[in-house]
């Protein structure tokens, strides 16, 4: 592989699913605002993918960096192509009303190349910071799990890294909801970067910490995704709780109830404790919580600054709500 190139990420970022109409719809402006609050925040890292919305995600970032002249870290992913849908039933992926493109599984050299190039268009850049290979793993591909991991191998991985040897991103890796995959590939290449998401969480964490301490180890940075389990560690009010991106099953909902009730002793929101727990381990380069408007923007930066009473953490450990061997924040 070569050489790694330097590069600094916020401690916190924008996670741009949201702005590609997940679960909701929004209007254009209200991403365009979101996008202005980010980076008022300081959140100077925007990670998106062509799978969000279809497209729609890239676009609006693309016309955010074009408006603004703004050029935060920027990440986005390869593994998909979009097929102009021409007509056709566009799934929606659970994105409300995605742009009319069709998804499409590509791990081949092309189909890489042709995704990025695709990227490229919406975002309106010629290369970005980093760039992740998208939802491989058994969890997605089931029966096809070994045929993708091979492709991946061949073809997917080593385009990559030749796209980073051309000065198309800096850092290369995987934006996957997989640990064991991550494992697979590391025994096998050197990836600067990984997205974890959902995996390494206040609520879902003690598989993954010694993963994290070994990815530590290597000097493989971690970024954190889903640090909400897909919005259950944020919800409020009648929400839906969602949990990897479905319905929150029971044991989830109470888990988080017995969080709840702890930050009720400690006058402390949940929200500010699943985050800053997630950029407490050093393995982590930065955490990109998921916003879609100007307000939830401001939300999560009150969250991330929250002054949070040290003995929160014993208590949580003391009641086996996180692990005893959990990294937490000094």
């Amino acid at each position: 592989m070569s050489g790694v190139r330097q590069l600094t990420l916020p401690d916190y970022g924008l996670g741009a699913a949201g702005l590609g109409n997940l679960y909701t719809a929004i209007p254009d402006d209200a991403a365009q605002q979101a996008l202005d609050a980010a980076h008022a925040a300081g959140f100077d890292y925007i990670d998106t993918a062509p799978f969000y919305g279809h497209g729609l995600s890239e676009q609006r970032v693309g016309a955010y960096l074009a408006a603004s002249g703004a050029r935060p870290v920027l990440s986005t992913k390869v593994g998909r192509r979009l097929e102009s849908a021409n007509g056709r039933p566009v799934p929606d992926n659970g994105f409300a009303a995605p742009a009319p493109f069709i998804p499409q599984f590509d791990y081949s050299e092309a189909g890489i190349r042709a995704a990025f190039d695709g990227s490229r268009e919406r975002l309106g850049v010629q290369s970005v910071d980093m760039l992740f290979l998208h939802d491989i793993g058994r969890m997605t591909h089931a029966d096809a799990h070994e045929a993708v991991m091979a492709q991946a191998f061949e073809e997917a991985l080593p385009a990559m890294e030749a796209m980073k040897s051309e000065g198309l991103t800096k850092w290369i890796g995987l934006g996957v909801n997989e640990i064991e995959v991550c494992e697979d590939v590391l025994a096998r290449v050197r990836l600067d970067v990984l997205l974890l998401a959902g995996r390494y969480t206040l609520l879902e964490h003690d598989a993954s910490t010694p993963f994290l301490n070994a990815c530590e180890q290597a000097g493989v940075k971690i970024v954190i995704g889903g640090a909400f389990n897909s919005g259950l560690l944020a919800a409020s009010g009648d929400e839906p709780l969602h949990y990897n991106y479905v319905e929150a099953p029971d044991w989830a909902v109470e888990r988080v109830r017995k969080l709840r009730n702890v930050c009720t002793r400690y006058d402390v929101e949940l929200p500010a404790l699943a985050l800053q727990f997630c950029r407490a381990h050093p393995a982590v380069a930065s955490v990109i919580p998921g916003a879609r408007t100007a307000a939830q923007v401001q939300q999560v930066s009150d969250w991330t600054r929250a002054k949070i009473d040290p003995d929160v953490w014993t208590a949580l450990k003391e009641e086996g709500l996180i692990s005893a061997d959990a990294v937490v924040p000094s």
